[in-house]
């Protein structure tokens, strides 16, 4: 593979990058609402569309497999690095999604392109073969996929798109093949110009050297740019020169490439290098139009830059993305934060040290207009506005989080904050079957740094809070005095908890005085800690075919009978927590109810990376590894690692326990008790095993069963690795709740 060590990224990537991605997910925001429709019954309908259609009242953007895809995708380079395989981008397919649910169309095999693939690949077909024209057929490998994906490998490959190229025809292999791949390459090669080609029919021309050129793809490219060559000024008469030439009549399976590349080219190169009108033309022309507006967003957004992109765009976004992968705490994400693991990539393949690859926190406002999601909550205050205001005097980057209140009354309050966790029916629509894990957990450290212009009063208060979904409360540390003209440094631990979901996390302000307007700056908001928690799933809630806090990746998992039961024709899995997660201690009740399988997992990286013990057949405890390429009938990508003995009956309850250290692993085992007792069980230490080939470093937490079994599992406690005393505490082992 051509390396982009010799190809320097440009001294303003990090800014491109980010108008890239920003209009990726403006292009999928308004086409998503019109998907499938008609260039006429658009027009007929609705007119020219010049905006976003509004979301219901109160409602997020719903995830999209057009965003959700790529971040999925994208973490094949971050898994197996700069060379890594199509097979291996097969494997990271195969590891981030839930079986046959999240980021696709699930529309059946040999009907939807994806999950035929999927299927493929669970059935061993390996990639490239899982998506090839030898394995589907011509018309099921070049449907629209291939092209709708790519835009992430030319943000990370920038000025060289023969590498950007590259990197998409292996994504593309996946699923697609012919002019599947020819549409990756084609997309993934445009944005890559784009960092430095500002004629959109120069870029398109140069584009055009990437794809096959006696393909289907090549013809409809150079089909759109004789039209333009001839009428330059009307892209209505293009749109439908193409639809007689290249329209869905002549192509078939459900959303074919070619009439969709068709309309992508089109509304670059009559976009006149406008990015609204690009996007507005890709709208109007119908079709597959979250997919559409999506690609041409992405590269205008990278050709226009940020100034290029209207606030009118920007200001609804807010910066905030929804995703659908089976990681749950990576679902709740943010628009800057994709913009740092995609330059953290681009870095690596363009051989930037790590020590030249400054970190931020979580929350740093660096971004030029970058606002992160964040929002705010008032009482007797007026007039709450958020900017993002660049200054020197950040300490984070170059910006920071501006908030203006016209005017915030005596024991006013105002709450800066951001969500840490949606429930499902918040969406606007959830057809990906989006599930969510907090990714902020009782017993963590929030650190946030703030500044009062010197022209403010010294009546005003401040302090970091959560905000607990499951009692409709707020946590929050003593309010401090703000100084003004000074900056200040917010530091709270969160104190252990009990079914707690925390779903805010920010900065309380209060005012003890006359009343105030003026502006207060947020240059920072960060966390981090092992996490210190119990939940019992007493609080817990049904949501999206599991319950709140925890996603699945196969079986029926369910609240039943006080407890959260799993159980599945095979496997069953449910994980929660942090991928983040890196050495701690772990406690889980459970109940065998069926079959000989029953399992807590631990350091979780997905649905072929993670630790598992528990029960097994025989009378036996035993401990497994997940490794992507392994194989079992029963176990799947487990392999049985040790085992020892250990009389376990049917319907007794037992407690688990793991303790996670580095790459060491130690796994103890106790009887509870018919009713509970008031003293901890006594545990019995069955094994202590270091991992000595590539150890997981981090990871969540999850639960699981094989071979059909049903396992009920009552209550989960999760602290630092130090804490095992914490994890059977007496008062967290009452008669009801043990």
């Amino acid at each position: 593979m051509n390396s982009n060590a010799t190809h320097p990224l440009p001294a303003d990537y990090r800014d491109r990058l980010y108008a890239g991605w920003l209009g990726k997910c403006i292009g999928v925001r308004l086409g998503a609402p019109i998907e499938n429709w008609t260039h006429d019954e658009i027009r007929d309908s609705l007119g020219e569309i010049d905006g976003f259609f509004p979301l219901p009242p109160g409602k997020i953007f719903k995830p999209d497999d057009d965003t959700a895809f790529p971040l999925i995708i994208i973490r094949a380079l971050e898994d197996y690095g700069p060379t890594v395989t199509a097979r291996q981008m097969g494997d990271t397919v195969f590891n981030y999604l839930a079986d046959q649910r999240g980021t696709f169309w699930w529309g059946g095999y040999g009907v939807s392109t994806e999950h035929t693939a999927y299927l493929n690949l669970a059935n061993g077909i390996p990639a490239p073969r899982s998506g090839s024209i030898a394995q589907n057929g011509k018309t099921m490998a070049e449907q629209i996929g291939g092209q709708i994906f790519s835009d992430v490998w030319g943000l990370v490959a920038p000025n060289n798109p023969e590498l950007a190229a590259a990197y998409a025809a292996k994504a593309s292999s996946v699923t697609h093949d012919g002019d599947g791949i020819n549409g990756g390459r084609f997309i993934a090669g445009l944005v890559s110009l784009a960092f430095s080609e500002r004629d959109p029919r120069r870029l398109v021309e140069r584009g055009l050297s990437l794809v096959e050129p006696e393909s289907d793809y090549a013809r409809v490219v150079q089909a759109m740019l004789d039209f333009h060559a001839q009428r330059p000024d009307d892209w209505r008469a293009a749109y439908r020169h193409l639809a007689a030439n290249f329209g869905y009549d002549r192509y078939g399976g459900v959303v074919h490439i070619i009439p969709n590349a068709g309309v992508v080219v089109l509304a670059l190169l009559y976009g006149q290098g406008d990015f609204s009108r690009a996007i507005r033309i890709a709208a109007m022309a119908g079709w597959d139009t979250d997919c559409n507006v999506g690609n041409v967003g992405a590269i205008m957004g990278v050709m226009a830059g940020l100034d290029g992109i209207d606030a009118s765009w920007r200001e609804p976004m807010n910066d905030l993305l929804v995703a659908a992968s089976v990681i749950g705490v990576r679902n709740l994400t943010d628009i800057p934060a994709c913009v740092d693991l995609f330059q953290r990539l681009g870095q690596e393949i363009a051989g930037v040290e790590p020590s030249a690859r400054p970190a931020l926190p979580r929350y740093h406002f660096d971004l030029p207009g970058s606002t992160h999601g964040f929002q705010v909550w008032t009482k007797r205050a007026t007039l709450v506005s958020l900017r993002q205001l660049a200054t020197d005097e950040a300490q984070s980057g170059r910006g920071v989080l501006r908030m203006t209140v016209r005017k915030l009354n005596k024991k006013g309050e105002v709450r800066l904050f951001t969500r840490t966790y949606v429930h499902t029916d918040e969406l606007s629509a959830n057809h990906y079957k989006a599930s969510f894990s907090p990714t902020l957990t009782p017993g963590q450290a929030l650190t946030a740094r703030l500044f009062l212009p010197a022209d403010a009063p010294d009546t005003l208060r401040a302090g970091l809070y959560a905000w607990d979904d499951n009692r409709g409360e707020k946590i929050q540390q003593a309010g401090e005095a703000l100084i003004p003209g000074e900056w200040h440094t917010l530091t709270f631990q969160l104190p252990e908890l009990e079914n707690a979901l925390l779903s805010q996390a920010g900065i309380v302000i209060r005012n003890l005085g006359e009343p105030w307007s003026g502006a207060l700056w947020l240059d920072s908001l960060e966390w981090n800690g092992p996490p210190r928690y119990l939940t019992d799933f007493s609080r817990e809630r049904p949501e999206q075919d599991a319950i709140s806090q925890w996603t699945f990746a196969r079986g029926y998992w369910r609240l039943e009978d006080g407890g959260y039961h799993g159980s599945g024709a095979n496997r069953a899995e449910s994980y929660s927590g942090d991928v983040a997660w890196r050495d701690l201690a772990l406690s889980v009740d459970l109940t065998p109810v069926v079959g000989d399988y029953h399992n807590v997992l631990a350091r979780v990286q997905g649905t072929l990376r993670a630790y598992a013990a528990g029960l097994a057949p025989n009378g036996q405890v035993a401990l497994y590894k997940a490794t992507p390429g392994q194989r079992d009938p029963l176990l799947g990508p487990y392999r049985l690692i040790t085992r020892t003995s250990y009389p376990w009956r049917h319907h007794e309850r037992y407690r688990l326990f793991i303790q996670i250290n580095a790459a060491d692993l130690a796994v103890s085992i106790a009887r509870i008790s018919e009713d509970g007792g008031d003293e901890p069980p006594r545990a019995q230490p069955l094994f202590l095993w270091s991992d000595p080939e590539a150890p997981y470093l981090h990871g969540q937490i999850g639960l699981a069963n094989f071979g059909g079994s049903h396992t009920r599992y009552e209550r989960v406690v999760v602290a630092g690795r130090e804490e095992t005393e914490f994890l059977t505490k007496t008062r967290f082992l009452t008669k009801g709740n043990a």
